[in-house]
């Protein structure tokens, strides 16, 4: 009795957090995050749960073989979710189908050559080895896509972990017992299913906060980069300075203003849109250019900074010279136009900073040294004083 209560209070949880990812993935109608697949898992293991307890108690019949083709199908479904989730594309309908097909027809087979002990010993191995896949393939992308998302993650290896160890002591004990152990009164099976209803209380809510978090993440990425280069902002590069003068070794930094020339002439002559093309390009070349720990950032209108982080006067002026010549061979293609659009940027240069309140007057000395490139005939780098 007391475990058909708790499989029945698990019934409604999995079916009531199924729709719940579904109207979430609904109103994430770009990138669903995966709640489409976990919408479907849900109601899969929780059909097969209902059909466990509409069950007339036979161990043969097309409702057990629905039943545990359900079960096997909902850990690869909910795989495909996770994947979904951290961006990876994965199909859904032709793996999932292909294996109720395989694992419908692997029961039968089962049942006919070794009867209903062998296909529910079938049933507890395959889902305990299909947990300790997932098992492993989670520590493993704690290494990877998962990495923001350690502590996460761990929680729910131990988890599923946990749950494929309870799977393989079920099919130990129908091996040894039969049938008898399946008995919703056997003590064992109160246990498996007490775990099954915290798993499903810990899991579905902890998926509702990664996709909360994933969310905030995402907001204050895009509150730190420029909607149109996707270069940071001047807020993302702030935060960048805070950050590396944050750590105990950092060294100096050093600042470029950049600057498209004749930039009003190209929007007046091509138009806005073309004016945009020829940003995106300058952000495609800084971003090809600079080094990995070095800030870009466009700053608004035509005008980019790079911060050059742990280099000298030498180095900034190689980097100066690689953008700048760069942007020089950058063809731009302009709709209609015979010839592509060709562009030139005046840099300037600051001298060394050592704490982010220096940028103001590194921005102030290198906006000095552009325009004194500027009034020397543009395409140039200038120093500042």
């Amino acid at each position: 009795m007391v475990a058909t209560v708790i499989v029945g209070m698990l019934c409604v949880h999995l079916l009531c957090f199924a729709v719940m990812f579904w109207l979430i993935g609904r109103r994430l109608q770009g990138s669903p995050l995966g709640m489409d697949a976990f919408a479907l898992g849900n109601a899969m293991l929780g059909s097969a749960y209902v059909l466990q307890l509409l069950g007339d108690g036979s161990d043969w019949g097309a409702s057990v073989v629905v039943n545990h083709t359900l079960t096997v199908c909902t850990p690869v479904v909910y795989w495909v979710g996770a994947m979904r989730f951290f961006g990876r594309p994965a199909p859904l309908l032709k793996p999932v189908l292909a294996l109720a097909l395989t694992y419908a027809a692997a029961q039968v087979l089962v049942q006919w050559l070794a009867g209903p002990v062998a296909r529910y010993a079938m049933l507890a191995f395959v889902m305990a080895l299909m947990f300790l896949a997932m098992t492993v393939a989670v520590v493993h992308a704690m290494r990877g896509i998962a990495r923001d998302l350690r502590v996460e993650m761990a929680l729910f290896a131990l988890l599923i972990g946990g749950l494929g160890v309870l799977n393989a002591i079920k099919g130990v004990l129908v091996v040894q017992d039969g049938l008898d152990a399946l008995d919703m009164k056997h003590r064992f099976q109160v246990m498996f299913y007490v775990y099954m209803s915290f798993l499903a209380t810990v899991l579905a809510p902890s998926m509702i906060w990664l996709v909360l978090r994933r969310l905030t993440d995402a907001l204050r990425a895009a509150a730190a980069r420029d909607p149109l280069t996707h270069l940071l902002n001047r807020r993302g590069l702030l935060a960048g300075l805070e950050g590396h003068f944050g750590a105990r070794t950092a060294g100096p930094a050093r600042l470029l203003l950049l600057d498209i020339d004749h930039f009003k002439r190209i929007n007046d002559t091509h138009g806005h849109k073309a004016g945009d093309v020829v940003l995106c390009r300058v952000a495609e070349v800084l971003r090809r250019t600079v080094r990995r720990a070095d800030l870009a950032c466009r700053t608004g209108g035509e005008e980019f900074v790079i911060v050059c982080l742990d280099t000298d006067d030498e180095g900034v002026m190689r980097l100066a010279e690689r953008v700048r010549l760069a942007i020089e061979q950058q063809a731009v293609p302009m709709p209609g136009a015979k010839e592509p659009l060709r562009c030139t940027a005046t840099i300037g240069i600051s001298r060394a900073f050592h704490n982010p309140d220096g940028f103001d007057a590194a921005m102030q000395e290198a906006d000095a040294a552009l325009y004194r490139g500027k009034a020397s005939g543009r395409n140039r780098i200038e120093w500042g004083r």
